[in-house]
């Protein structure tokens, strides 16, 4: 363990695994709500798999109708693909739950109503296989802090509802979920001290600051240390980074923000950083 996470309660721990791609079986597939279905993968390949933090991401790689996935060769020069074989579709997913003993990996997907891993999900049943790969690693962060700050519209649902099941009893928590009508809410359980705000109704950017900003921006923080994790659209999760930091004066290290998806790119994936 790094000597900065026991001298300091607040230390973010950053965790590389080794890469691996695994070709998974579906197990069960669940409906959630109207536009969420879970996913249970298994096979002899899950083990050693690891996940040690709820905003993990790993790449899904989609089959074409009635064939297996094609899955990365990974050697010393990272991730390569068998000469002739057409690259597959692929993208990032978070592993919602991970069960060693049952052998099973939950991944949640939004049923947007087109893309690829929308239309795959849509159609899944136990038996088809989908390839997985990684997580490459983990951003670990503490729940020492005094209150965390969770904001995301629908593609972020499965990582806050993973923190805040795995957050501490009595915790104080914040969340901010937008999605695109109430009947996509779902139940979120935790132990934690949760507010939690549902937004519906995202405006154009002809109508200003974005509504999951506008929501943001009317929050009352508590006192103490703060920790705020935000994930969704790439522009929008943008200006909630720089409001908070330019105007709330919430220092940088204390944010994790990253675009899950861009509009006109469903694909995007990337982590805000100067």
């Amino acid at each position: 363990m790094p000597a900065s996470s026991i001298t300091d309660p607040y230390a973010v721990q950053k965790v590389r695994h080794p890469l691996t791609a695994r070709l998974l079986q579906v197990r069960r597939v669940q409906r959630i709500g109207p536009h969420l279905v879970r996913v249970t993968l298994a096979g002899e390949q899950l083990a050693g798999f690891v996940s040690a933090s709820f905003d993990d991401h790993v790449k899904v790689f989609l089959p074409e109708a009635g064939a297996m996935p094609v899955l990365p060769v990974i050697g010393p020069d990272g991730p390569s693909y068998p000469e002739g074989a057409p690259r597959p579709v692929a993208r990032d997913y978070t592993p919602r739950r991970h069960d060693a003993a049952a052998g099973e990996l939950d991944i949640d997907f939004v049923l947007h109503g087109h893309g690829p891993a929308a239309n795959w999900a849509a159609q899944a049943t136990p038996g088809q296989y989908l390839g997985v790969a990684g997580p490459r690693g983990s951003f670990v962060i503490p729940h020492a802090f005094d209150w965390h700050l969770l904001i995301g519209d629908e593609t972020a649902l499965p990582a806050i509802a993973r923190r805040l099941e795995e957050l501490p009893r009595g915790k104080r928590v914040l969340a901010v979920v937008e999605t695109r009508h109430p009947s996509t809410r779902i139940a979120l359980p935790t132990r934690a001290d949760l507010t939690l705000q549902w937004v519906h109704g995202a405006a154009g950017p002809e109508d200003g600051p974005p509504v999951l900003e506008r929501v943001v921006r009317r929050l009352q923080l508590p006192d103490g240390e703060g920790y705020v994790w935000a994930a969704g659209e790439s522009a929008v999760i943008r200006g909630i980074r720089q409001y908070l930091v330019n105007e709330r004066g919430i220092d940088k290290s204390r944010i994790r923000a990253a675009s899950y998806w861009r509009r006109g790119d469903a694909g995007a994936h990337e982590v805000f950083g100067d």
